[in-house]
């Protein structure tokens, strides 16, 4: 499937994910749907525990709370299952839910997937309206966009 491009509905999907919070892990279904209302940062990672998605989830966990403040809510999303998630979470102290896509549904409909690797590190700002608001697709996966640079799109949209 081809990339969704700003302006666009969101593609829909349930996942399974979980969140480790004051060490305890819960595990959900996520849906877009769910969060209707509320501004959504998608972020595709290619695997937990790897030193460029670790730097990538860490930096957007130091402005969680900025996010929060914005009314926005971070997912991560990756094809690893949810044990890998929560040994990813606690090593690097996340409180973001990591979402499971082991079947490559959402990464499929996100059109961010990339033979060989698995998928492109992607970001996408998803309005309260279910819309597509600002996106980042990586080449090769090396960079990520600052979470600077995303609180600034967020901030765009409550303006």
């Amino acid at each position: 499937m081809s990339i969704p491009e700003v302006g666009d509905p969101a593609p829909d999907f349930t996942l399974p994910g979980m969140i480790v919070r004051d060490g305890t892990r819960t595990d959900d279904e996520y849906a877009l749907s769910a969060v209707i209302g509320r501004t959504l940062v998608l972020a595709f990672y290619p695997g937990d525990a790897t030193p460029v998605c670790t730097a990538q989830l860490c930096s957007y966990q130091e402005e969680l709370d900025g996010f929060d403040d914005l009314g926005a809510v971070v997912w991560g999303v990756s094809p690893q299952a949810l044990d890998s998630h929560e040994a990813f979470a606690r090593g690097s102290s996340l409180t973001l839910p990591l979402l499971s896509d082991t079947a490559g549904d959402a990464i499929r409909a996100y059109g961010v997937q990339a033979p060989g690797i698995g998928l492109r590190r992607s970001v996408f700002v998803i309005g309260p309206d279910g819309v597509i608001r600002w996106r980042h697709v990586g080449l090769v996966g090396l960079r990520f966009p600052k979470a600077e640079t995303i609180r600034q799109q967020i901030e765009l949209l409550v303006a």
